[in-house]
C-alpha cells in the first residue's frame, strides 16, 4: 500500500476528517450553529478541555495518566474564590493558584516516580483528596464578584468575530506543546518511554525525571484551567470542572493517543477535543439531555480505545498478506 494512503487512513487523520464532516453538516443542517454567538460559546466551552488536553497528551504518550486534573482545577478555583474574599488582588491570587497546581502535580509525580505506584490508582486517590480540600477551603459558597476586565477577557470575543479572547493564548500554548512533543529530544524521549520504559532507561533517558516534569506541568495547566473556568463562568465553586477529566481523556484517546503509550499526535488529540466539543454543542442545540450527552461521551471513549487497535490489527494483517504475496512471487 502506498505510504500516502497509509497516512490517509491513520486514526488521527480519520478524526480530523470526522471533525470537518461534522462541521459541514452542522453549518448546513443545524439551526443556530453557525451564528457568531454559538461558535464563541462552543470554543469557549471547549477551551478548558483543550487546555488540559495539551499536557495530558504528553503524559499519555509516556504511558501515564492523571485523573485528578478536574479536582486540581476545582481546588484552584476554590482557593481563588477564598483568597478573593480575603481581600487579595486577582494579580496576586493567580500566581498562588498556579503554584498550588504545581504542588498538586508534583505530589502525583512523586508518588508515581519515587514510590513506583500506578498513576491510575494514585490520581484516583488525589482526585478525591483535592476535591475534598476544595470543599473545605470554600464550602458551598459561590464567589462571583471578580474584576470585570478579567471576566470580559475570559468570556469576551475578539471584536465582532466569533473567536474568544482567550483563544489566542491557547494557540500559543498549543504551538509550544506541539514543538515540544514533535520537534525536541524531550518529546522523542516520551515516545520512547511509552513504547518501552525499560528500553528507554537503557538508552540513557532519565525516565523518572521526565515523568515528574510531565505530572508537574499537568498540575500547572489544570490549575490554570481552574482559574479560567472560574472567570469564564463568573463563578468560583469547589465543584467547578466536575467531570472534566472524563472529557479530557475521551478527547485525547479519541484523537488517536494510545492508552498504552508510545503512539499518537498532538494534532489528533486537539481534533478529538473539538470533535467532542462540536458534537456536544450540536446535541445541545437539538435539545438532547445532559444525561444522553454523557452516554455519548462514554461511547466515544470506548470507540476511541477500540478504534486505533482495530486499525492497527488491519494494518498488520495487510502487511502480513503483502509479505506472504511477495514471498510466494519470489
Amino acid at each position: 500500500m502506498p505510504e500516502s494512503l497509509n497516512r490517509a487512513i491513520r486514526w488521527d487523520t480519520v478524526v480530523g476528517a470526522l471533525l470537518i464532516v461534522l462541521l459541514l453538516f452542522s453549518f448546513t443542517s443545524v439551526d443556530g450553529f453557525g451564528n457568531a454567538l454559538n461558535l464563541s460559546f462552543l470554543i469557549g466551552n471547549t477551551l478548558p478541555v483543550a487546555l488540559v488536553a495539551l499536557p495530558m497528551t504528553l503524559l499519555v504518550v509516556s504511558g501515564e495518566i492523571d485523573l485528578s486534573v478536574a479536582s486540581t482545577a476545582g481546588l484552584s478555583g476554590a482557593v481563588m474564590g477564598a483568597l478573593w474574599n480575603q481581600g487579595l488582588t486577582i494579580e496576586a491570587i493567580i500566581p498562588i493558584c498556579l503554584l498550588l497546581g504545581v504542588v498538586c502535580g508534583l505530589v502525583n509525580g512523586l508518588l508515581v516516580t519515587r514510590l513506583g505506584l500506578p498513576s491510575l490508582a494514585v490520581t484516583i486517590g488525589t482526585l478525591a483528596a483535592y476535591r475534598g480540600i476544595a470543599q473545605i477551603v470554600l464550602g458551598s459558597d459561590a464567589v462571583t464578584d471578580f474584576p470585570t476586565q478579567y471576566l470580559d477577557f475570559a468570556a469576551g470575543r475578539i471584536g465582532d468575530s466569533f473567536l474568544p479572547q482567550a483563544f489566542l493564548p491557547f494557540v500559543v500554548l498549543l504551538a509550544i506543546a506541539f514543538v515540544v512533543l514533535h520537534a525536541t529530544p524531550f518529546g522523542r524521549s516520551l515516545f520512547a518511554i511509552g513504547a518501552s520504559e525499560e528500553a528507554a532507561r537503557f538508552a540513557g533517558i532519565r525516565v523518572k525525571r521526565q515523568k515528574l516534569i510531565l505530572f508537574t506541568v499537568t498540575g500547572l495547566m489544570a490549575s490554570l484551567t481552574g482559574v479560567f473556568w472560574a472567570l469564564h463562568y463568573a463563578s468560583a465553586r469547589y465543584d467547578n470542572a466536575t467531570g472534566l477529566e472524563l472529557s479530557v481523556i475521551a478527547s485525547v484517546l479519541l484523537g488517536g493517543i494510545d492508552f498504552d503509550g508510545g503512539k499518537g499526535t498532538l494534532g489528533g488529540a486537539i481534533a478529538g477535543v473539538f470533535l467532542l466539543g462540536a458534537a456536544q454543542n450540536v446535541m445541545s442545540l437539538q435539545d438532547v439531555s445532559a444525561q444522553s450527552q454523557i452516554v455519548v461521551t462514554g461511547v466515544l471513549l470506548v470507540v476511541s480505545v477500540l478504534g486505533p487497535r482495530v486499525a492497527r490489527q488491519i494494518s498488520v494483517a495487510r502487511a502480513g498478506r503483502r509479505s506472504a504475496a511477495s514471498t510466494s512471487t519470489a
